[in-house]
């Protein structure tokens, strides 16, 4: 029986990534919430887990030679989990880096300009109208190039799911947040209908 991994994360689109790689793979494992709101990620304790004080993290009891092991960073906890389990990362290289290549426009473009949608829209103190235009406009754009990608695709990297596609559904998934209208990308609606289908990845989706 694998041990139970030990995953720190909050109900974020960062957070959600890797409850939903956790459910999707079968892993067991032990939830610890970090309430961010409550400024849990600056505890001590969390501190010793992930110096860097974000969700989400985990900690293999079974990691490289047997040994415990630590991951930060959801990209990171991604690629690992998929290299520990097998699971959603091609093993030929081609396909591969389409995964990789993907994950990596979500950790680099949809996760930080969305973010900022979020910031501007919802918690900024004072409304900024430079800030709600510059990363609004932006996130649509990605959203146009989502939607041209996905045209003829059911998923964002190779014919199947892949950990590029948990990563980028939970952003999608706040687009009320992002006042967008999927209407209007209908190939990253198609996408996300069915990814939201799927029992696994709606269960990551609760968590925590």
């Amino acid at each position: 029986m694998t041990a139970p991994i030990e995953c720190y994360t909050w109900k974020t689109s960062n957070g959600r990534k890797i409850t939903i790689m956790l459910e999707e793979c079968g892993i067991p494992y032990n939830l610890h919430p970090i309430n961010i709101g409550e400024d849990d990620q600056f505890t001590p304790e969390y501190i010793a887990i992930n110096p860097n004080s974000k969700i989400p993290a985990i900690v293999d009891p079974d990691g490289p030679d047997g040994k415990p092991y630590t991951v930060i960073e959801s990209g990171a906890i991604l690629m690992y989990l998929a290299e520990k389990t097998g699971k959603f990362m091609p093993s030929e290289m081609g396909k591969r880096y389409e995964v990789i290549q993907w994950l990596m426009f979500q950790m680099g473009g949809i996760g930080p300009i969305f973010g900022q949608v979020h910031h501007f829209k919802r918690a900024a103190k004072e409304k900024v109208p430079y800030g709600i235009e510059r990363y609004g406009k932006e996130c649509l754009r990605l959203y146009g190039v989502l939607n041209s990608r996905l045209e003829g695709r059911d998923y964002l990297a190779n014919d199947e799911v892949s950990i590029a596609d948990f990563a980028t559904l939970p952003w999608v998934f706040r687009h009320d947040w992002q006042e967008v209208d999927l209407a209007q990308f209908p190939n990253v609606k198609r996408w996300y209908d069915g990814m939201m289908a799927r029992p696994a990845l709606q269960r990551g989706m609760e968590l925590p």
